[in-house]
């Protein structure tokens, strides 16, 4: 190695040694443990994809998820594959289809009551540490349920309980309201080229 080789390999890792103490430090002083609340949100895709990414990180540390389908009552890829681990995942289809598909507001809003009222008692369930509230800002943006109430709700979830709510338009009380919120943009999407969906991409 050459002198200057040298010099620039000793000055990466004296910067990158200050950046570890800098990085160490901040996370030393995050001292808090506590039951989130996330929202996917957002024109892009993959709202839904990433709350069932966290859902195996969940099972990967030996805990027990509940997953909630507001509208959707497609199958999906992912309802399939975890069910290789047994009851450690509570899975509820509880949709009929998205609105433009049903065109029956009151048997949507009976849907979304039904789906309500199985998160909430996933969410009293002690055994769960992760629910999955898929599409709940759909119902929400539809005033399919009561935006006050479910919001109350998710605030006074138990101490421990992660919940991920997925779907685009989130309400801002739920922004508000929820601990971490990503907002996905989209950039481009092969739909708009003429391509449909497909197992495993959109479902």
């Amino acid at each position: 190695m050459s002198g200057t080789e040298s010099d620039d390999a000793e000055r990466h890792r004296a910067k990158m040694e200050k950046r570890r103490a800098m990085q160490d430090a901040e996370v030393a002083s995050k001292t808090v443990e506590k039951g989130l609340l996330l929202v996917h949100t957002g024109t892009g895709k993959g709202k839904s994809t990433a709350a069932f990414g966290l859902a195996l990180r969940v099972l990967g540390h030996g805990g027990r998820v509940g997953v909630v389908q507001f509208i959707k009552s497609r199958p999906t890829g992912e309802k399939t594959a975890l069910e290789v681990f047994g009851d450690r995942v509570v899975w509820h289809t509880a949709g009929e289809g998205f609105t433009w598909v049903t065109q029956d507001k009151a048997r949507d809003m009976a849907a979304c009551q039904g789906a309500w009222e199985t998160a909430q008692a996933l969410m009293a369930d002690e055994t769960v540490g992760l629910v999955i509230l898929d599409e709940l800002n759909i119902a929400l943006r539809y005033e399919y349920l009561p935006l006050d109430e479910v919001v109350a709700r998710l605030a006074a979830r138990r101490d421990g309980l992660h919940v991920v709510v997925t779907g685009r338009n989130a309400k801002p009380a739920l922004v508000e309201a929820a601990d971490l919120v990503t907002d996905m943009t989209m950039v481009k999407h092969h739909f708009k080229a003429g391509v449909k969906t497909q197992a495993g991409i959109e479902y």
